[in-house]
């Protein structure tokens, strides 16, 4: 170490410069796709038109693919194969779009091709696209997450966020949690118990944070807490980057019980005590359960203060096709007519 490198405002000012290369660097990247998207954008619309105009079909396609290699020979992304798919990202959003969607310019074209191969709608591609922007998702996580149908799930943890918090707090919440919550890396018998989980997402801790989402940094299992000299252990406590809280999950092996969430209630008034900085916003809560009847939830909730919510985990043994017993607000409303006035709002996320 040299006498310079000594100093705290050369470390600090390396640390910046550092910052603004990456920076620069993330930028450069960004506009460099953004600028190939739309040059394949431009290709698939005049290859639709002469597809469409003229009635040349298929063989348009293949005829400037030939060209386009002669001319360009050490060029790649210009095969058969490739300008069949530049059609294809052209003629699957132009119907609502003049131009290349937001999100869909901010991810690599390998990722478009990913989505228009395996997603039919255009806001599940916009919704993919944008979770891919803000998650970091390569390729493989992004196949691997639309195989377990994020867009059903992202969003749909239904809890009392949004008489609990306020916007968009609550917002946030509702859009970082999942319902159900697929840990197919899982492998339980008839018989797991709590323990037996927590010790299967403890050992598969970069599998079970990737199903949680961005923002959760996980700080300890059978995390102890003292309240009137008892000891006290949460599931798994978590802090959140993006909401700026902590999260208590607690895990349960079978259906859920309305007297689990007295438990949580409590443990999270412990956390807001003992660990909540000044700028933390209120720690919130996740009972995840094997199974939940509806009308038990929400009759649980209905008058806790604390932001907690209920979801469902679906494992080796339970197929994705089983869906959520939790019903829509609408549902609810109906059953329920005037003893339930504000109804949670499900925002897609």
């Amino acid at each position: 170490m040299t006498e310079i490198t000594r100093h705290t405002d050369y470390r600090q000012a390396l640390a910046a410069i550092k910052q603004r290369i990456q920076t620069s660097q993330t930028r450069a990247v960004l506009a460099v796709n953004a600028e190939l998207l739309s040059l394949y954008w431009d290709i698939g619309r005049q290859l639709d038109v002469l597809q469409r105009e003229r009635a040349w079909g298929s063989a348009v396609v293949e005829q400037m693919a030939l060209d386009l290699q002669a001319t360009y020979p050490g060029m790649k992304g210009f095969s058969r194969t490739s300008l069949f798919a530049m059609r294809q990202f052209y003629a699957f959003f132009s119907p609502q779009f003049e131009i290349v969607p937001q999100p869909v310019g901010q991810i690599p074209w390998g990722h478009v091709r990913t989505l228009l191969s395996k997603v039919k709608s255009v806001d599940q591609v916009l919704l993919y696209a944008q979770a891919c922007t803000e998650h970091g998702w390569s390729r493989t996580v992004l196949e691997w997450q639309i195989a377990q149908r994020f867009h059903e799930r992202a969003g749909q943890a239904v809890g009392n966020f949004a008489k609990t918090l306020p916007a968009p707090q609550s917002e946030l919440v509702q859009q970082s949690l999942k319902d159900p919550y697929v840990f197919d890396f899982l492998t339980l018998a008839p018989q797991a118990v709590e323990r037996d989980i927590e010790n299967q997402l403890v050992a598969q801790i970069t599998r079970f944070l990737l199903e949680l989402g961005k923002g959760f940094a996980f700080l300890g299992r059978q995390y102890p807490l003292v309240v009137n000299d008892r000891d006290y252990f949460l599931d798994l406590l978590f802090y959140h980057a993006r909401l700026k809280c902590y999260v208590v999950i607690e895990l349960k092996a079978g259906a859920f019980k309305p007297e689990y969430v007295g438990k949580l209630n409590f443990y999270l008034s412990a956390v807001d005590d003992q660990l909540r900085a000044a700028d933390d916003q209120p720690t919130i809560g996740l009972i995840l359960c094997k199974d939940k009847d509806k009308l038990d939830v929400e009759y649980a909730l209905r008058d806790i203060h604390k932001p907690m919510g209920v979801s469902s985990f679906i494992t080796k043994d339970i197929p994705l096709s089983v869906q959520s017993q939790l019903p829509t607000v609408e549902e609810i409303e109906t059953e329920l007519t005037a003893l339930i006035q504000d109804g949670e709002k499900a925002p897609d996320a």
